[in-house]
């Protein structure tokens, strides 16, 4: 059995060693650039280590396990032309470094880039894997449109919100390990069974990314802190704090919210001082937590013996109290 740290060294040699057409270096650059800035590498190593729940022979999901991640950069680079955002990771931005043109343009050959790695998966489950990357593809963009359509909508519901990031964030999640389970031979169950864990995984982590957004340090998170509520976004904690505030608290939010005017800062910290008052951030992480409940228990049905799940516990573990 691997465990977390062997399988990140894996996937990280592995998009080193990626070859490139570099008929137009101008292309190629900034893709270089998103995937070699760091981030957790946390869809990759998931799939690896669904994997490596059924063979202990992984070799065969790794460039599958690449596609998911040149995916997954992909979709950062234009969700941050969307926001606006001006660091990721603690770096600039790829159309901050660059210019949207550039991020749009190298955004899209990432999406071909990704084909080509999952390309390399067996032939007897390539059609499988290939159709389960392409649904999830699909519902990551159906996330990123409700996300937008949530940024002009005056209320959104708890159920709706929770909807838009199962989509936008967890299904890619439960995809990478659902994908590395079937690569790694296992019954159709147990691949069902870690796509829940997946999704389940997914909502935590996109719930405490809601948190952090507000209440981590930008040193350690690698974004601008309160980002979110500085560009009016629907977050979980803003969805909760509507649901639980009383009138002059929603009276303050709905005019807050209504406004690019407000001094960043200011508007920062009169929006935290509600959340605390209304204690949102434990609200948050209790949830995120209880998501976290919920795919350990999807895991312990699987049909595979106890101790080659310890990595997979870890990981999820692991989110539980993270900072970055």
């Amino acid at each position: 059995m691997y465990n977390q740290t062997e399988l990140k060294d894996l996937v990280e040699k592995a998009i080193t060693n990626l070859s490139y057409n570099t008929e137009a270096e101008k292309l190629i650059d900034p893709v270089k650039y998103i995937l070699s800035i760091g981030g957790k590498r946390l869809r990759p190593v998931l799939a690896l280590m669904a994997c490596n729940l059924f063979n202990d022979n992984i070799g065969e999901a790794v460039m599958p396990a690449v596609g998911i991640e040149v995916f997954h950069n992909f979709t950062l680079v234009h969700d941050d032309i969307m926001d606006q955002a001006p660091v990721r990771r603690n770096f600039p931005t790829v159309h901050s470094k660059w210019n949207v043109n550039q991020a749009v343009l190298s955004g899209d050959v990432m999406a071909f880039i990704a084909n080509e790695c999952f390309l390399q998966t067996p032939a007897k489950c390539l059609s499988k894997v290939f159709r389960i990357y392409n649904r999830v593809a699909v519902e990551v963009c159906i996330g990123q449109q409700l996300d937008i359509d949530f940024e002009k909508a005056s209320f959104v519901t708890r159920e709706e919100y929770l909807r838009m990031i199962e989509l936008k964030t967890s299904v890619l999640l439960a995809a990478s390990a659902k994908i590395g389970a079937v690569i790694g031979g296992s019954s159709d169950r147990d691949a069902d069974l870690l796509y829940d864990f997946g999704r389940n995984l997914g909502l935590a982590f996109q719930v405490q990314d809601d948190m952090l957004d507000t209440y981590g340090e930008s040193k350690v998170f690698g974004k601008v802190q309160g980002g979110d509520i500085i560009s009016n976004k629907k977050t979980y904690l803003l969805v909760k704090a509507l649901e639980m505030a009383n009138r002059e608290q929603l009276k303050v939010l709905h005019e807050l919210f209504s406004t690019t005017d407000t001094d960043p800062q200011e508007k920062v910290n009169k929006v935290m001082d509600i959340y605390d008052q209304l204690n949102i951030r434990s609200v948050t992480e209790q949830l995120a937590n209880d998501y976290i409940k919920t795919s350990l228990s999807l895991l312990e049905k699987t049909d595979v013996p106890k101790k080659r799940k310890n990595e997979l516990q870890l990981m999820a573990g692991s989110l539980i109290g993270r900072k970055k």
